[in-house]
């Protein structure tokens, strides 16, 4: 790979297990949704479930409101987290569908996942996002002369 002008390396993408991996160890991301002709955006704290029927979901926490009514209107989402260093950044977005789930078999090993919710409010409603897409990328941050 060949250096830009500056003499960083040109943004290159992530494996899709390098992305799982990121997402795992993120705090949280953002959920983006649409519906009524509106998209809106809502910053989640979340998990990865290694265990999804085909592979890995993200699962969080929410409660009654503008969020989960959007995911209920409509299923189709965008998740996205977010990194950095002192030398590199990166982003990692999954596309999916949200599916809010209340069986207590799961609830229970969503709980065992770990997940508190960062928020006072209660959140007593559970979501996975089951992708359909998962990419990301990375790069070199520029340095600043001293």
């Amino acid at each position: 790979m060949d250096e830009t002008e500056e003499g960083r390396m040109p943004t290159r993408s992530l494996t899709e297990a390098d992305c799982w991996e990121r997402l795992s160890r993120a705090p949280y991301g953002r959920i983006a949704t649409a519906a009524g002709g509106e998209v809106d955006i809502f910053p989640v704290n979340h998990v990865v479930d290694p265990s999804g029927a085909n592979g890995p979901v993200i699962v969080f926490r929410t409660s009654a409101g503008t969020k989960l009514l959007e995911l209920t209107i409509r299923h189709g989402v965008a998740f996205q987290i977010d990194g950095f260093s002192d030398t590199q950044a990166f982003s990692v977005v999954v596309k999916g569908t949200a599916e809010e789930f209340d069986r207590e078999s799961e609830i229970e090993a969503a709980e065992a996942l770990g997940i508190t919710p960062w928020a006072p409010e209660a959140k007593d409603r559970w979501v996975r996002i089951v992708p359909t897409e998962v990419h990301g990328r990375e790069f070199d941050r520029a340095t600043t002369g001293g």
